[in-house]
């Protein structure tokens, strides 16, 4: 069946309109495709408890630890990787009742002061500044990256591990220079090449991560 196009979206997508046997099979490799998908975040997913499923503990111990002396969460990111640190920053602030509120600042999220930085010192120095500015010995920096490499990310990691702040890292590939670098305490890498596949998969990690510390806040770790 043809759908009747009274929008002007056929010349964008000729394929939504052509009907017959072409449409068929252009819907049926959507539908292999997205099944292909799932299946490979569903393992990727189910590996990372045997991976990181200690250092997860051990983390979330530390970050307990850090939250009952006072210290605050500083989430870091580029790109898609920015909208992950302000959720990891928001399930901390404003978490599912009855978990109590903890901490938290996104750094990327203050758009006056990063393009501020941008345009007047470099963007190698954006989230670096941020955590001189912020960070306390205590405090907790927490970056994101798909690359593991992104220097802005690294820049910070030097601050704060600097500072005396603990340091958490999330990454895909191998890791990267985040994990060659000897400054982020508690690194967690997602073993993908898929920046779509990484990003999902550092979603469950930092989900985990937060239960693990309300559980050990709570003394049940």
């Amino acid at each position: 069946m043809t759908v009747p196009d009274d929008t002007g979206m056929e010349t964008l997508y000729p394929f939504l309109y052509s009907g017959g046997a072409r449409a068929g099979a252009l819907l049926a490799e959507a539908g292999r495709s997205a099944r292909e998908k799932a299946a490979e975040i569903a393992e990727l997913r189910g590996s990372l408890a045997e991976r990181h499923g200690a250092a997860l503990l051990r983390c979330a111990r530390r970050l307990a630890e850090a939250f009952e002396a006072g210290g605050r969460l500083l989430t870091f990111g580029n790109g898609g990787s920015s909208t992950d640190a302000q959720a990891v920053a928001r399930l901390f602030v404003c978490p599912p009742a009855p978990a109590r509120p903890l901490p938290a600042i996104s750094l990327p999220h203050d758009v006056a002061t990063l393009t501020a930085l941008s345009n007047d010192v470099g963007f190698e120095v954006v989230f670096a500044r941020r955590l001189a500015a912020l960070g306390r010995r205590g405090d907790i920096a927490l970056g994101l990256s798909t690359s593991g490499g992104s220097r802005n990310l690294l820049r910070a990691f030097d601050e704060a591990a600097g500072r005396g702040m603990v340091t958490v890292g999330f990454a895909g590939y191998d890791g990267g220079a985040m994990a060659e670098a000897g400054t982020v305490e508690h690194l967690f890498v997602v073993p993908s090449s898929s920046v779509h596949r990484i990003q999902e998969a550092q979603t469950t990690l930092y989900q985990v991560l937060w239960e693990l510390t309300r559980r050990a806040l709570d003394g049940d770790l």
